[in-house]
């Protein structure tokens, strides 16, 4: 078997699709996006393509070490993006080859389903209450949520009313055991970070999210003695050399890697695996679409780690398409109870309706993320 083409699709809202075809008629699908760089990932992918063509898709740890190592500059989010949603579409193809999903490849599940939350509020968060329980009412278990606007690197403590305000409300209407997960998402400087930190710690939080830029990692150990809440980052780091000084300061509880940044299923697993060794948990990142999602399933069902997976069925950047559009049968991603089961098709498990792909993107997206300004006119991280 043969690769012979690999093809990008730019799709509504902001992804972007990739299908590797082979000389036996057998393709697969993968997701190597940046979100507000999906055409720079395609780029990158059709440059790897330029290896690939003429290989053997079967050999995917030696098409990953050459993707990753071949190359005099590696790693960062591009790069390893690219190679991300080619390592999917290869797991895809071999699974689909033999007729076994690609847990089976990975030595077989370890779970028939896994938790699954959902987002809540917005980039600016609002009506989080009335969410949370429209969530809740539809059987989810847990959600997710920005916590604050802009916040400057010191700031008023108005602002940290505000989130206390949101949680609360969340509290109330849903009781002491529905999960919420706070996400400072980069926007809270290490000044505010322990102060926020703090003040939700009475709200017995799922987790909090990069309380800091994954830059500023030195300050988790402040954060982390200002609160007992578990501590996730992650989605910002692409490969397991990133995570390894992470691990190895002791301060995370929860990593979240997004297996269409780092590195795909391939290096995914290893980072798994080098979280369970300090006894961290997993909690795949994934607000894309529907092959970025089946692919974190195919690593939920193996990695023992793994206790609840982001989907963003609904989420706030899905305003024209969203991830069940995609598919031939959306059932596959059917949630019950909170939870979703592990897809049990060939490959990802998935079908995607190509004809559909296609016509989207003749539209296509120059999606891009917000960019805003303090008071004072200087930026403000989104």
């Amino acid at each position: 078997m043969k690769i012979i083409g690999l093809t990008t699709f730019i799709i509504p809202p902001r992804w972007c699709f990739l299908k590797i075809e082979t000389d036996e008629g057998v393709s697969g699908w993968g997701e190597p996006v940046v979100e507000g760089r999906a055409h720079t990932v395609a780029a990158a992918v059709e440059e790897l393509a330029d290896y690939l063509v003429g290989k053997d898709p079967r050999l995917i740890e030696d098409h990953w070490t050459v993707m990753y190592r071949g190359g005099f500059y590696r790693g960062g989010a591009v790069h390893m993006s690219a190679i991300a949603g080619i390592d999917q579409a290869l797991w895809d193809i071999k699974g689909k080859a033999l007729g076994v999903p690609v847990h089976a490849l990975l030595g077989g599940q370890l779970r028939d389903r896994i938790r699954v939350y959902s987002w809540i509020g917005g980039d600016r968060p609002g009506d989080t209450a009335r969410m949370a329980k429209d969530c809740a009412d539809r059987g989810f278990t847990a959600v997710k949520m920005n916590g604050t606007e802009e916040l400057q690197i010191v700031d008023t403590h108005d602002k940290i009313d505000a989130v206390l305000e949101r949680v609360q409300a969340i509290r109330d209407a849903l009781g002491p055991n529905f999960g919420i997960g706070v996400d400072f998402h980069g926007r809270v400087h290490r000044p505010m970070a322990k102060v926020l930190a703090k003040e939700l710690e009475p709200f017995k939080l799922m987790f909090i999210e990069e309380p800091v830029l994954s830059e500023h990692s030195e300050a988790l150990k402040e954060i982390a003695n200002h609160s007992s809440t578990p501590i996730a980052l992650g989605e910002r780091l692409f490969s397991r050399w990133d995570f390894k000084r992470i691990l190895e300061g002791g301060y995370v509880d929860i990593v979240q890697p997004d297996p269409s940044h780092s590195g795909g299923i391939t290096e995914t697993r290893k980072i798994a695996a080098m979280a369970e060794a300090y006894d961290v948990a997993v909690a795949l990142h994934c607000p894309l679409g529907p092959i970025a999602l089946a692919a974190n399933l195919q690593l939920d069902a193996v990695c023992y780690n793994a206790f609840i997976q982001e989907q963003s069925l609904g989420i706030h950047y899905n305003t024209t398409n969203d991830l069940l559009d995609y598919l031939v049968d959306p059932s596959v991603f059917a949630y019950e109870d909170g939870h979703v089961a592990i897809p049990q098709g060939p490959g990802l498990g998935i079908d995607v309706n190509e004809d559909f792909v296609r016509r989207a993107a003749a539209e296509g997206h120059r999606w891009r993320n917000p960019m805003w300004r303090h008071k004072d006119g200087s930026f403000a991280e989104w």
